[in-house]
C-alpha cells in the first residue's frame, strides 16, 4: 500500500516521501498514529502542490540569504566594551553584542545564533566572525573590538 509519511517514521522515510508499506502497518499503526495517509490521486497532486510551493519557498530564502552576504562582505561592525590593563576586556563580546551592532551600525537585522564564534572575544582587535545565513550560505563579518 502506498502512503504519504506526515511526519519523519525511522525505518521508512522522511516527511512529505511517498512509500510502500505493508497494509497491516499502515491501517494499525501509521494511520492511527497520525504519521500517514493513504496515497491516493488528489492527495499525490495536493503533495505535488506543496513540494513546489516548498521549493519556491527555499529558493526565496536562498536569494534573500545571498543578498545579505553581498551586504555584509564589506563591512566592519565596532563594538565598543571596557578595558583594563594589556588590552583586555572586563567581561567579553559575544555574538549577541555583534548581532545589536549591526542592527544600531548598518541596519542589517541577523539573528544572533547565525554567528558562529566559537568563543567570546576577550582582546582588543580585529576578528572574523562567521555567519551562517542559509544552510549552504556563510559570510564573513569582520568585528573590530575597541575600548571606551
Amino acid at each position: 500500500m502506498k502512503v504519504i509519511l506526515l511526519k519523519d517514521v525511522p525505518g521508512q522515510g522522511k516527511k512529505g516521501e511517498v512509500v510502500d508499506v505493508a497494509e497491516g502497518y499502515a491501517r494499525n499503526y501509521l494511520f492511527p498514529r497520525g504519521l500517514a495517509e493513504e496515497a491516493t490521486k488528489g492527495r499525490m497532486k495536493a503533495l505535488g502542490d506543496r513540494q513546489k510551493v516548498l521549493a519556491m519557498k527555499e529558493k526565496k530564502a536562498e536569494e534573500e540569504a545571498r543578498a545579505l552576504a553581498a551586504r555584509l562582505k564589506g563591512v566592519t561592525v565596532v563594538v565598543r566594551a571596557k578595558t583594563g590593563e594589556g588590552g583586555r576586556l572586563f567581561g567579553s563580546v559575544n555574538n549577541k553584542d555583534i548581532a545589536e551592532a549591526l542592527a544600531s551600525q548598518y541596519n542589517i537585522v541577523l539573528d544572533k545564533k547565525k554567528l558562529l564564534l566559537k568563543e567570546p572575544i576577550k582582546q582588543l582587535g580585529m576578528y572574523s566572525v562567521a555567519a551562517r545565513l542559509h544552510p549552504n550560505i556563510q559570510a564573513e563579518v569582520r568585528v573590530e573590538v575597541a575600548g571606551e
